[in-house]
């Protein structure tokens, strides 16, 4: 079990949820009676959806202990509770599961989807966003790292190179068990700020499996190799902030 740092992955909120609200502004559902947010984290986007639909039971589900005590800090009328996606499945019927980037965390998305997609009542949606970034330095700098270091072999099982499948794949996965299919990508072009912004934006997601399976004294030896290797691939702009693009994969399927 990962240890997630909600601090460390809120050092760039604003730029995280900008996904969140896309993804929600395409679900096209008036009134649900019972929404999930799957992977809440530390809440950010379930605050929105309990603000956009105030009467709904709006339900948070989350594997981080750490993640679920910062979301329940907040003063919002939510219910959190602590689960495995992996085999997690709603109480009743509901009319919305609704997550925000941690699919891709998960294996097995042809048995995963359909799963969930059956958890729906009939016109209720599944709405899902993850990172599509596994080709870009961010990602590819990681695998370059992993295999260049003394840490090879125990970090290379867990590497995820391509945890998620193209729109297409996602297209041929869901028809079958739904009445529309909304698919969509956007890259967004992030501009950060602070020393080695993108190894910090990494530290709070991607990386923080790794970091975990480190020894305390191979961690700033690691994240020198792979800061080096981004530095190159995102540098300063002469402002003296980091552009950094980041594409990320959406679908909304309705039962």
């Amino acid at each position: 079990m990962h240890v997630w740092d909600p601090s460390q992955y809120l050092r760039f909120g604003d730029e995280r949820l900008r996904p969140a609200l896309d993804l929600l502004s395409r679900v096209q559902l008036a009134a649900p009676a019972v929404v999930y947010d799957l992977g809440c984290g530390a809440g950010t986007s379930t605050v929105l959806l309990k603000e956009r639909w105030p009467e709904a039971d709006v339900i948070g589900i989350d594997s981080s202990a750490s993640m679920l005590e910062r979301a329940s800090a907040l003063d919002a009328d939510i219910t959190w509770r602590e689960a495995d996606l992996t085999a997690w499945e709603p109480d009743a019927p509901c009319d919305l599961l609704y997550s925000n980037a941690v699919f891709h965390w998960l294996d097995d998305h042809d048995a995963l989807f359909p799963r969930l997609l059956g958890g729906l009542k009939e016109g209720g949606a599944l709405a899902v966003q993850m990172p599509g970034n596994f080709s870009a330095p961010t990602h590819t700098a990681i695998v370059e790292t992993v295999r260049d270091g003394p840490w090879r072999e125990r970090l290379e099982p867990h590497l995820r190179e391509w945890p998620v499948r193209d729109l297409s794949g996602y297209y041929d996965l869901l028809t079958p068990h739904a009445t529309t299919v909304d698919l969509w990508e956007t890259t967004y072009a992030h501009v950060l700020e602070g020393d080695d912004p993108v190894v910090e934006w990494l530290k709070g997601s991607a990386l923080r499996p790794l970091l975990d399976l480190l020894e305390d004294a191979e961690e700033p030896a690691f994240l020198k190799a792979y800061g080096a290797r981004v530095g190159q691939a995102y540098p300063r702009r002469t402002d003296g902030k980091t552009v950094m693009p980041f594409k990320r994969l959406f679908f909304v399927a309705v039962r």
